[in-house]
């Protein structure tokens, strides 16, 4: 996983932190620190902290009994200073110790992870009595957007992983079955396609497809049901999966749900055309968007194009009205609008996407068609 986790990102991140006025980022476990270090961290009471100077060397402080994982990970191949604190030990006081002696002056501006935990905040506030708190996603962001080519090809390994789970949806949503039958039964294919873990499991049948965010329940699936599978989870490398693709099972859907569901293929299509480097993700939600409101169903849409993906399965950029930000060449991010019909039935369609020079590199490729499963 070295190409993954390069380890210039430290100096990267070091030169965006001089760049923003940044005197130091603070990363406790979560994205950014297995973005930065490739350590995929767990997060506890007990302090986990890149301490990150804009002047002077890295140190990663870690739980004593922890400090064995880190070696064991990417970060152990790192030059990367590592203290392991003891129980009785006070981590802050590490932390501050060490920043005093690195920038070798006071310190003004602190970044502390997006993440980080609010009781961990606070202490961090009072170890460095006087110094201004910032989030350090102001800085990292900028960095995590674009992908690099591994990345991508991670993302692509993870995309073509769930296209397979996607591909074999006759193994599992069949009349009768419950969503949480069905729901486990993709989570476990979800885990034997290489994730190591899956996220969501979302199997909304008949009504509970109009809900973008339902949860499993125990209705019953019925013949003629539209059912909406959007599914995703994490691969060994640390990356994310997430498509959705909508069903019929075991019969004919109502003929409306052919008709809105044109108009919302034609809406996924025009939107992934739509990407190309200068593009606005405004704009790309619009493509979407402007389809489906012509098509009568614009009420309908209830949320935004898509979100970026990477080490997060929700992170920047976000496609969605209003953000203006210029798209670059190795952003990822979903293509996934949807039409719901309140109490009766949805559709989703969602496919990851990375804007390169030509246009949408598209890292999801099974069928976009509405799928008419046997019972």
């Amino acid at each position: 996983m070295g190409l993954l986790y390069p380890a210039d990102r430290l100096v990267t991140a070091r030169e965006a932190a001089r760049r923003a006025g940044v005197d130091a980022l603070l990363v406790t476990p979560g994205a950014d620190l297995r973005y930065l270090t490739g350590y995929n961290a767990h997060a506890s009471e007990r302090l986990t902290c890149l301490v990150l100077p804009a002047e002077g060397d890295p140190l990663l402080v870690v739980p004593v009994l922890e400090r064995s994982l880190v070696e064991a990970s990417p970060a152990g191949a790192l030059d990367l200073a590592l203290t392991g604190w003891q129980e009785t030990e006070d981590p802050y006081a590490v932390v501050a110790a060490h920043l005093a002696a690195a920038l070798h002056r006071s310190l003004a501006r602190v970044a502390v992870g997006n993440r980080m935990w609010a009781e961990q905040a606070l202490r961090i506030r009072d170890a460095l009595p006087g110094v201004e708190l910032g989030l350090a996603g102001s800085v990292l962001r900028e960095l995590r957007m674009v992908k690099s080519a591994d990345e991508v090809e991670a993302l692509r390994r993870a995309g073509q992983a769930i296209d397979r789970v996607h591909a074999r949806m006759t193994d599992w949503l069949r009349v009768g079955r419950t969503e949480r039958e069905i729901g486990r039964d993709i989570a476990a294919a979800i885990l034997r396609e290489g994730h190591v873990s899956a996220d969501f499991t979302i199997v909304g049948s008949g009504p509970n497809g109009a809900s973008p965010h339902h949860e499993l329940s125990d209705r019953v699936v019925q013949a003629g049901d539209v059912v909406v599978v959007d599914i995703g989870g994490t691969t060994a490398e640390g990356y994310c999966s997430d498509s959705t693709r909508t069903y019929v099972c075991g019969g004919r859907a109502p003929a409306e749900v052919a008709d809105y569901y044109a108009v919302l293929l034609a809406a996924q299509q025009a939107s992934t055309a739509a990407v190309r480097p200068g593009v606005t993700p405004h704009e790309v939600d619009a493509a979407a968007r402007d389809v489906i409101t012509a098509g009568g169903y614009g009420e309908l849409f209830i949320h935004r194009t898509g979100h970026g993906i990477g080490l997060e399965g929700h992170e920047e950029p976000y496609i969605v009205a209003g953000n203006t930000e210029p798209l670059r060449a190795g952003m990822a991010f979903s293509i996934e609008p949807g039409i719901y019909l309140p109490g009766r039935h949805g559709a989703r369609i969602e496919d990851i996407v990375v804007c390169a020079a030509a246009g949408a590199d598209r890292l999801n490729v099974v069928s976009r068609d509405l799928v008419v499963l046997p019972g």
